[in-house]
């Protein structure tokens, strides 16, 4: 027994038997990682307030935004290549390569949160953390590099157990600086401590795949790997402002104090997101080999796995519009009640995001990427042009409604794109999804009105929907069932 759990764990076998080891472990590291990362997150909310915290939040927003331009897609390429190649050398020279354009990436990055990013941050607050917060910049770029490559090895444990390690620092040193000191510029040390041993960590681990790294490095392979990443980066970039521009924005039209409250309602669901973004991570490999092998396999698994994300979409959005005030004053208290609006809307967009990762993942496999960048510019600057109409008169619900609107109008265009290529279809699938979501979402409803605990609902909800799934005998969960069962 010990033999079997061994293998599937720990070992490559079949398609299936990978596809789903990788998940388990990107499911328990991104869920591990993040829920430890949320008790600082939540901690660290109470302490600072609404002000101080959409100050941090602010200030880690222009970052994670910039961090964009840094990658280039140069991260997704990496994995990409380096799975298609079997040259050991060939592959020296890709990692060699890739690494040493992020490094000057990264270097014109450092300087703009230096020097620019404190000139033209509207929260004037925030200026002082940009230099400390410079240091987050560079070793979460870092680590998400040796995650790329990681990715191609297809060994999504140590990934996990580095992903868990950084967030465990994180909190450790967040704690422990917050108890000292309760403020915002001491949760930011906190905060960059922790980033550098994941760092430092994740390179130690893959330390033998980086051997002479600046040995390797391949003028020749410069300007394909560009060629491949530009569209990646740009996508990735546009589509980023369905994120980060709503922190901006708010930031410019309305208060730090609103900032908090908006991005107290963007945790839960970004937690969420995980889901597809995990399954995505995990198959990215599968369909990049796959891709011009056998279009009708690459169908097939497009139309088990979009169904699935639906499968978990559309009971944990209703669930959560339902409980939304509930689960807000669990996690930040009553003060945050302004925060209940927004969630409720921006869980709409969890029906949106999970098959869009999926679907955008497949595109690039299929070396489609430069469709990704219609994809992007209409969610991005639908969404800019939206939160410049929408913020001054709604503020933070004004904001949510774009995203939600821009995320729908992309997904879209995505969506028809794909179909065109596979003519994957998921439509028959959803009938007792939609059907026991239905009768799940009634009782919940009836749980929140006799004030039944949050918690406790929620879990109610989960069996009642489980259960009608099972009696239905509903593919999709035998599915689930026979793939942990043959591995």
């Amino acid at each position: 027994m010990f033999s079997v759990i061994r293998n599937f764990l720990f070992s490559n076998q079949t398609i299936r038997q990978t596809v789903a080891k990788n998940t388990f472990w990107m499911a328990f590291g991104q869920f591990g990682g993040r829920m430890c990362r949320a008790l600082i997150i939540i901690y660290a909310a109470r302490i600072l307030g609404a002000t101080e915290w959409g100050v941090f939040s602010y200030a880690v927003g222009f970052v994670a935004f910039l961090t964009i331009f840094t990658d280039f897609g140069i991260s997704p390429v990496l994995t990409r290549e380096t799975v298609r190649t079997g040259d050991p050398e060939h592959r020296s020279r890709i990692i060699s390569t890739a690494f040493i354009s992020k490094l000057v990436l990264l270097f014109f990055g450092v300087l703009v949160v230096i020097f620019i990013a404190p000139r033209i941050a509207s929260i004037k607050e925030a200026a002082a953390l940009f230099p400390i917060v410079a240091f987050v910049f560079v070793f979460d770029t870092l680590r998400e590099f040796g995650f790329s490559l990681n990715r191609a090895l297809e060994k999504m444990e140590w990934e996990a157990g580095l992903y868990i390690l950084t967030n465990v620092a994180i909190v450790s040193f967040g704690f422990l600086f917050l108890y000292y000191s309760p403020n915002v510029f001491s949760f930011s040390y906190a905060y960059a401590i922790g980033t550098g041993i994941g760092a430092f960590a994740t390179f130690y681990v893959l330390r033998s795949h980086f051997k002479n790294l600046f040995y390797y490095f391949s003028p020749h392979l410069l300007l394909p790997l560009l060629a491949a990443a530009w569209p990646f980066a740009l996508s990735s970039a546009i589509g980023s402002l369905t994120i980060n521009t709503d922190i901006l924005m708010i930031g410019a039209f309305r208060s730090a104090a609103d900032v908090g409250f908006y991005s107290a309602a963007q945790r839960p669901v970004q937690i969420l997101y995980l889901i597809p973004g995990i399954l995505a991570v995990s198959l990215f490999p599968t369909l990049s080999r796959i891709a011009f092998e056998d279009k009708e396999r690459l169908r097939s698994i497009l139309e088990r796995v979009i169904s699935m994300a639906f499968l978990f979409a559309i009971p944990i959005a209703i669930g959560g519009i339902i409980l939304a005030s509930g689960i807000i004053t669990i996690l930040f208290g009553a003060d945050y009640m302004n925060s209940v609006r927004p969630l409720q809307i921006l869980l709409l967009t969890i029906m949106i995001n999970f098959p869009a990762t999926l679907l955008s993942n497949a595109i690039f496999a299929l070396d489609e990427q430069k469709k990704l960048v219609s994809f992007a510019a209409i969610a991005g600057l639908s969404n800019v042009a939206l939160d410049l109409l929408l913020i001054p008169y709604l503020g933070i619900v004004g904001a949510a409604i774009t995203t939600v609107f821009a995320q729908f109008i992309s997904n879209a265009y995505l969506w028809k794109h794909l179909k065109r290529l596979t003519h994957f279809s998921v439509l028959l699938h959803l009938k007792n999804i939609v059907f026991a979501t239905i009768l799940m979402g009634a009782i919940v409803k009836l749980g929140a009105i006799l004030h039944i605990n949050t918690m406790m609902n929620i879990g109610i909800g989960a069996l009642v929907y489980g259960g009608i799934l099972y009696a239905l005998r509903e593919p999709l969960l035998m599915e689930l069932a026979r793939t942990f069962k043959k591995t």
